[in-house]
């Protein structure tokens, strides 16, 4: 009877491993194209870290360029202005000049009229006595009273043709000043308008690179956000081969799993049988003992720490949000930034954290990446040291708030987060 229910339980046991060979190597090819994908999202992720820090760059040089289009707008038309204040400067400028022109004209036409005078009274003087000197009139005189008029005569001739020589030489000096007065005005207006000009031109050039200058950003911009786009779509293309992918190794595993328990129950079906055949009286106890054998093969464990459920609800419709996670808007629309996730998930369980890196950093006792666990805090050089933070799931994985996806589960061991992995382990537990 011992006989008979071994060798039914060997073949039992027989048929039960007939079957996984084919099934465990559909299942690791699975995997192994899931995982591929993985690394290629994390490439990506990557890739829109980058693309996100260059476009805050760009919008950085845009606005700074915006600011000193503002001050040379500002420079253009104060330059303007003052062009114009030089201009009606220059108009009243030649007004004065044109006055000035008339005055020299009048000056002149005196001196050319006292000119003419100076000649009539040489002539006058010259038909009273010629070239004859002033001693030779006096003493040419026939009388007394001839003397004195003559003398008389003389004296005033010579006073007037001394104040004529005066006046004339007085008018000269003005003409002259008046010219240089006009030449020097005309040169100071000249300098003016070429220096006025030549501000102008340089602050138009000025703005026209700084057109060009933004026109350039502008382009890098939409070929940033872009490239960004095509970026998430394919991320996005991805993600929903990974997740078909995932639902395959589900029902893989589910199929082996209908297959093992069919097997189990034909096992414990056949050992019910010959035990039945051998004795009515121990049947009983043999089909509760296929019965735990049953239970025994599909029994599984390991849920790998609550903490790292919480959040998968949020993977594929969450946004990162650098502050956010702080208010129940947040949390309930699934705006988070990496610390106030964690923080957030460990409050689910009942564990209360500091929102911050700085903090959630101090917040346990640091362990080594030999001894990891799920529920310990991860983190990675990113910005800056610890400047990002996730929670470790076991297998080389964590969940957290990425800039790129929102929350998602990424890899330790490769593509960006494991380039900036620092292996600082926090246990809060």
């Amino acid at each position: 009877m011992k006989r008979v229910m071994g060798l039914s339980f060997v073949v039992g046991m027989s048929s039960l491993l007939i079957f996984p060979t084919g099934m465990v190597e559909a299942t690791a090819n699975l995997e192994s194209e899931q995982e591929e994908i993985q690394e290629q999202r994390e490439e990506i992720q990557s890739n829109l870290s980058e693309a996100e820090q260059e476009l805050a760059e760009i919008l950085d040089e845009i606005e700074e360029i915006n600011a000193q289009i503002d001050r040379t707008d500002e420079a253009i038309q104060d330059n303007k202005a003052k062009m114009e204040e030089t201009e009606e400067e220059i108009e009243e400028q030649e007004a004065a000049i044109d006055e000035l022109e008339a005055e020299i004209e009048e000056l002149e036409k005196d001196i050319e009229e006292r000119f003419e005078l100076l000649k009539e009274r040489a002539s006058a003087y010259q038909k009273n006595g010629g070239n004859t000197r002033y001693l030779e009139v006096v003493l040419g005189s026939e009388s007394f009273s001839d003397f004195v008029s003559r003398v008389f005569t003389v004296n005033k001739i010579a006073q007037a043709d001394n104040e004529i020589i005066d006046q004339l030489e007085e008018s000269q000096q003005k003409l002259e000043d008046s010219q240089a007065e006009l030449q020097e005005t005309l040169d100071s207006l000249n300098e003016l308008h070429v220096e006025m000009e030549g501000m102008h031109k340089h602050l138009e050039e000025q703005q026209e690179e700084n057109d060009r200058l933004r026109e350039d950003l502008k382009a890098k911009e939409a070929e940033t956000e872009n490239m960004m786009a095509s970026l998430l779509e394919e991320d996005e293309n991805l993600r929903s081969e990974e997740a078909d992918i995932q639902a395959r190794i589900d029902a893989e595993r589910q199929r082996q799993q209908e297959e093992r328990d069919a097997q189990a129950a034909a096992a414990a079906a056949e050992s019910n049988s010959s035990s039945s055949n051998s004795s009515s009286s121990n049947g009983n106890g043999n089909s509760n003992s296929g019965s735990s054998s049953a239970s025994t093969a599909s029994s599984g464990g390991g849920n790998g720490g609550a903490v790292t459920q919480v959040g998968q609800k949020y993977i594929g419709n969450s946004t990162y949000v650098f502050g956010g996670g702080r208010n129940s808007y947040d949390i309930a629309n699934g705006r988070f930034d990496c610390s106030a996730f964690v923080a957030w998930s460990f409050s689910q369980v009942g564990i209360s954290l500091p929102a911050s890196t700085d903090g959630q950093k101090n917040a346990g006792r640091q362990v080594s990446t030999s001894d990891m666990r799920p529920g310990d805090l991860v983190f990675f050089d990113t910005y800056k040291t610890d400047g990002h933070v996730g929670i470790y799931m076991g297998g080389g994985q964590f969940i957290g708030a990425q800039s790129s996806t929102g929350v998602a589960i990424a890899s330790l061991n490769s593509g960006y987060w494991g380039d900036v992995f620092n292996g600082r382990v926090v246990r809060v537990q």
